[in-house]
């Protein structure tokens, strides 16, 4: 394999062990070391700007959040999609009507309606707490580039009625991203890229959740944690080591990365 120019990292539970709530010493070293090999390294993950980690020593030197609909480097925006205002108010009225909760997320801020067990479990992930805010229908008149909810796969379809710009995304089974039908981590990675002028062939991804799918396959080289689901492990070109095993690191070691 050659040594690829650019590598895509997933968060939870690829960067940051899910159990541990942290990244660990060994595959910090191991961002910092493709970084003074001359590799870009990028996030990209369904977590607002607002709510990514901070990893001691390291930046990145671009970021594809919201599942792709807000990439962006230190320096520039790279691409933007909210969702259309109409179907952010479908899925409001949509919501209220299995009387769930709803999280949206702004480039600055995240706010609530509500809170419910999935809800909240779902932030804790990121060691974050829902905001439920009193002025959240002005807030929901926002550019929104996200909607998150707990909720099961069978209320998915509930959930996207009479909504044409808008797609589901997830990666645990009680919770939802909502994105723009025209983003995804496979679409961010694509605009990420071009501004490199990269070609897939060049790039490298790490993933565990089925959220992650597109961006495995929208890479030269897809790799999937050995804790990500069958479906992700089918759909990636190659598994490494659990990422309570430093799988990332001894993934990279054995490569010649770092």
């Amino acid at each position: 394999m050659n040594t690829p120019k650019i590598i895509f990292f997933d968060i939870d539970g690829t960067l940051i062990d899910m159990d541990k709530k942290c990244i660990s010493p060994n595959t910090l070293k191991t961002l910092a070391c493709l970084k003074q090999n001359n590799i870009r390294i990028c996030l990209a993950t369904g977590r607002t700007p607002v709510s990514l980690p901070s990893f001691d020593g390291v930046s990145f030197d671009a970021y594809l959040t919201f599942n792709g609909s807000y990439c962006y480097t230190p320096q520039q925006s790279v691409f933007s999609r909210p969702i259309p205002s109409e179907d952010v108010k479908a899925i409001l009225q949509n919501a209220a009507a299995i009387n769930r909760p709803v999280s949206l997320a702004s480039k600055n801020r995240v706010a609530a309606n509500g809170a419910d067990d999935d809800l909240i479990q779902y932030y804790a992930f990121a060691k974050l707490k829902v905001e439920i805010a009193d002025d959240f229908d002005a807030f929901s008149k926002e550019e929104i580039y996200q909607i998150m909810l707990g909720c099961r796969k069978e209320d998915h379809p509930r959930l996207l009625q009479n909504v044409r710009g808008a797609k589901i995304t997830y990666w645990w089974d009680r919770a939802v991203d909502i994105i723009p039908t025209d983003s995804g981590k496979g679409a961010g990675i694509a605009k990420i890229l071009a501004h490199y002028r990269m070609d897939p062939s060049e790039a490298l991804a790490f993933g565990d959740g089925n959220n992650d799918i597109e961006m495995l396959q929208a890479v030269g080289t897809g790799v999937a944690m050995e804790n990500a689901s069958d479906s992700v492990k089918d759909a990636a070109d190659d598994v490494c080591g659990h990422v309570a095993n430093d799988g990332i690191y001894h993934y990279c070691l054995s490569h010649g990365f770092i």
